[in-house]
């Protein structure tokens, strides 16, 4: 009875097998060697295609030294052993020897994972059959990453849609309940829709990320400068906090609101009212919170109604809302009091 070889002897003789092929197709195997595609060469001989060949791109790619990756079953690059979806389609490269391509996740020495296109090819013998495969990777890591980033905008984008039907929704909806003339019917709708739409081409301007707090105030204020530019009776203070999308469309709505309401009835309706607004970061053992104070002086004696208006209904029940805030609206004599407490964003101004 004959002995079965040892791994090591198989091993020997395979990696002999690659030195036959080097001396019978020299420049292939060179260009193998030095090329810049990961690639490796397994035994065909063995049912679990142990690699003998692995160029230098490839080690550099999965991160293992040459001696730990030859002998090896060419499924251990798989980040996952039981993927069976993954382990099957690799099986079907190598038994019909198609070029499919298949998506694998591979998994380096140090843990970390790459995506990879897989094409399996079969070298034979001049008898003609099959001794070996050889196996280029084509590293698909960014490819997989703008996908999943182009899937993420995508439903960030849908999620805008809807809230941003959703407020106009609820803008026609109030416009039409309150009862007016088509003409003042019409202002009402447009002069919130603009609003609305100043707040997205905020968001726009800035790739959809997060904006500045500066920025979100001071286009809400914008309709109150005057027309060389300067400021028309208020003032601004406070650093500069990024906050997320949702805040800040949530929050130049309400500010619009405020201003209308300054204007009609509050310290910009008359010639001697101003506004200032101003924030501050107060740290919480419950988690750090951003409060935002709008507060009008030297307007007409404030006479608050206990009807609310849209515009009270939009900062009371819409911030607390969209921005998980505290709102209060006081009403002392001199001026409207907003107060907006909010969850501060995480990292408090680069979030």
């Amino acid at each position: 009875m004959s002995e079965t070889p040892a791994p090591s002897e198989l091993q020997d003789d395979a990696e002999a097998d690659v030195e036959g092929f080097k001396e019978d197709l020299g420049p292939f195997v060179v260009a193998a060697e030095t090329t810049r595609m990961p690639m490796v060469f397994t035994d065909a001989k063995q049912a679990n295609n142990s690699i003998i060949f692995a160029n230098d791109s490839f080690i550099s790619l999965v991160g293992y030294s040459r001696d730990e990756v030859l002998g090896q079953a060419f499924n251990f690059v798989l980040a996952s052993q039981t993927d069976a979806e993954r382990l099957a389609a690799i099986k079907a490269e190598f038994e019909e020897g198609f070029c499919k391509g298949p998506e694998i996740c591979c998994r380096r020495k140090d843990g970390s994972t790459f995506w990879a296109g897989v094409y399996i090819s079969p070298v034979r013998d001049d008898s003609g059959d099959i001794v070996q495969h050889f196996a280029s990777f084509v590293d698909l890591t960014r490819h997989k990453e703008e996908q999943a980033r182009s899937g993420a905008l995508i439903d960030e984008l849908n999620d805008r849609v809807r809230n941003m039907l959703a407020a106009v929704q609820s803008i026609v909806s109030q416009a039409f309940r309150r009862g007016a003339d088509p003409a003042s019917t019409r202002d009402f709708i447009a002069s919130r829709i603009a609003a609305l739409s100043r707040s997205h081409a905020l968001l726009a301007h800035g790739d959809w990320g997060r904006s500045g707090l500066r920025d979100i105030v001071g286009e809400a204020l914008k309709p109150l400068t005057v027309d060389d530019g300067r400021s028309g009776r208020y003032v601004v203070t406070g650093d500069d906090i990024r906050l997320p999308p949702k805040r800040a469309l949530a929050l130049g709505i309400a500010l619009h609101e405020l201003v209308l309401n300054a204007v009609i009835h509050g310290a910009r309706s008359n010639d001697a009212g101003s506004i200032l607004v101003s924030w501050t970061l107060e740290p919480k053992t419950t988690g750090d919170r951003l409060i935002l104070v709008w507060r009008e002086k030297g307007g007409p004696v404030v006479t608050p109604t206990s009807k609310k208006g849209f515009g009270s209904r939009v900062i009371e029940d819409g911030l607390a809302h969209e921005l998980e805030a505290t709102v209060h609206l006081d009403y002392p004599k001199d001026g409207v009091i907003c107060t907006i407490d909010m969850p501060a964003p995480r990292d408090g101004r680069s979030e």
